[in-house]
Formats: C-alpha cells, sequence, structure tokens
C-alpha cells in the first residue's frame, strides 16, 4: 500500500471515529431524541445481540442469495444480449429504444407487478436483482461492443477471419474492462435490488428486517442493519476491486 492510501485509510478512520464520539457525546446529553438517532452504544448493543443469538445470519444469507443469483443471471443476460444486439443493426434499432425506456422507470414502480407475477418468495427478489444488473450490463458491453477498433477488424476481415474468431479473438477481450466495470456497479445494484424486492413483499431478508424494525420505529435495529449492509458491501466491493486487478493487470491506471 502506497503512503497517499494509507494517508487516506488514516484520514478515514479518524473521521469516523469524531463522527461516532460526537454522535455518541449528543446522545448522551440529550442534544439530540435517542428515538429518532439512537445512539453508538445501543446500535453496538443490538448488533452484538443479532449476531450472538445468530438471528440476523439466515437474513444476510437470503439477501445475499438473491443479490448474487440476480447478479449471475444479470452478468450473462446482460452480456449475450448485449453482443447479439451488437451483431444486427435491425435488432439494436428496435430494442435499444424500449431498454432505455424500461430502464428510466423506477424500480419501486416495476415491483409490485414482480410481487404478484412471482409472490413474495425469493423469486421476485432474484428477478429484481437480475433487472437491476441487466441493464447495466448490457449498456456497458453495448458500449464497449461499439467502441471495438474498426480498422483491427477490418484487417482481420481481410485475413479472412471467421465471425467466431473475430468476436473471440477481439471483441469479447476488448469489452473485458465493460464487464469488470459493470461487475463493480452490478455487485451494489443487485444487492439493491434484492433489498427493494424485500421492502415490498417478504418474510426475511435484511430489508424486510428493516422494513419491519422500522414501523416499530425500532430506529436502532434500523441502523444496525444499514451498518451491517455498508460492511458487507465494502467486502464485496473489496472482492470485486480484487478482480479488477487480477483481470486487468496489463492495463496501465493512473492511480498506480
Amino acid at each position: 500500500m502506497d503512503k497517499t492510501k494509507l494517508k487516506s485509510r488514516c484520514y478515514l478512520v479518524i473521521l469516523l471515529a469524531v463522527f461516532i464520539a460526537a454522535w455518541q457525546v449528543l446522545a448522551d446529553r440529550g442534544m439530540i431524541n435517542p428515538l429518532f438517532f439512537s445512539s453508538p452504544k445501543q446500535v453496538l448493543a443490538d448488533m452484538a445481540e443479532m449476531f450472538s443469538t445468530g438471528y440476523i445470519m439466515p437474513h444476510i444469507g437470503i439477501t445475499l442469495y438473491a443479490a448474487f443469483l440476480g447478479l449471475f443471471y444479470g452478468i450473462v443476460l446482460g452480456t449475450a444480449i448485449a453482443l447479439i444486439v451488437g451483431n444486427n443493426r435491425v435488432l439494436a434499432h428496435i430494442l435499444e429504444p424500449i431498454f432505455v425506456g424500461i430502464h428510466g422507470l423506477p424500480l419501486l414502480a416495476l415491483g409490485p407487478l414482480f410481487v404478484v407475477w412471482f409472490g413474495i418468495g425469493i423469486k421476485s427478489k432474484i428477478f429484481m436483482a437480475t433487472i437491476s444488473v441487466f441493464f447495466l450490463v448490457f449498456f456497458n458491453i453495448y458500449a464497449g461492443f461499439k467502441d471495438v477498433d474498426i480498422q483491427l477488424i477490418q484487417t482481420l476481415k481481410l485475413m479472412r477471419a471467421s465471425k467466431i474468431q473475430l468476436m473471440t479473438k477481439v471483441i469479447l477481450p476488448s469489452c473485458i474492462p465493460w464487464l469488470i466495470a459493470s461487475l463493480k456497479a452490478g455487485v451494489g445494484a443487485a444487492v439493491l435490488g434484492a433489498i427493494v424486492g424485500e421492502y415490498l413483499g417478504a418474510t426475511a431478508g435484511l430489508g424486510w428486517v428493516i422494513q419491519s424494525a422500522g414501523g416499530y420505529y425500532n430506529i436502532t435495529r434500523v441502523i444496525a442493519c444499514v451498518i451491517v449492509l455498508m460492511v458487507i458491501m465494502f467486502i464485496l466491493n473489496a472482492i470485486v476491486s480484487w478482480i479488477d486487478r487480477k483481470a486487468l493487470k496489463w492495463r496501465p491506471s493512473i492511480n498506480k
């Protein structure tokens, strides 16, 4: 780790420590209402209780299961359809405006339809996570497809390269950076889709826990679950960043 990154991490830790200390002081002195803001001690105690009793683990597992399946399906479908549409101009003119219109719709507006179609079980959450990831991947891969060096393709065509060779030797490798970018954004989108699905109708999952706690004005539990989600996203982002470094280690970076 270089000095700049280490210094940034130190500043981040200091900033978080100051924020938590100020939050606790304000709560202890009654300057903020614990009913609305809770306190770090209460949140930490609630998190310790949820993990020690094993209450939270099944809910985390359900949310991550829906998110990971949605991420997988979204990446596979988004990549495949982007490559198909990229190879067919007529299909591109037909589907691109349709996908743009659907992508512009709020997920919450479509959520009730998914619940009606798939029920309040895990299927609707997986579908919402898939939809959230699909459009990110599709538009990224489609943009990457159009960004491929046309002169290189024309040169290979003159050398009588087949369509399969063009796809495997030029187009797919050129789209890898776009796919990695999609993966980074898709992880968060998949978790968001699963959480939104649990908000709209569920009997388990982190989204359901947050909604249930909010209904009883248990702000401590809500904040504790939000912190758990933030930690999960931090871990997932670290994993994706590691994959990015390994998959694209040949690519120069201005941050190195």
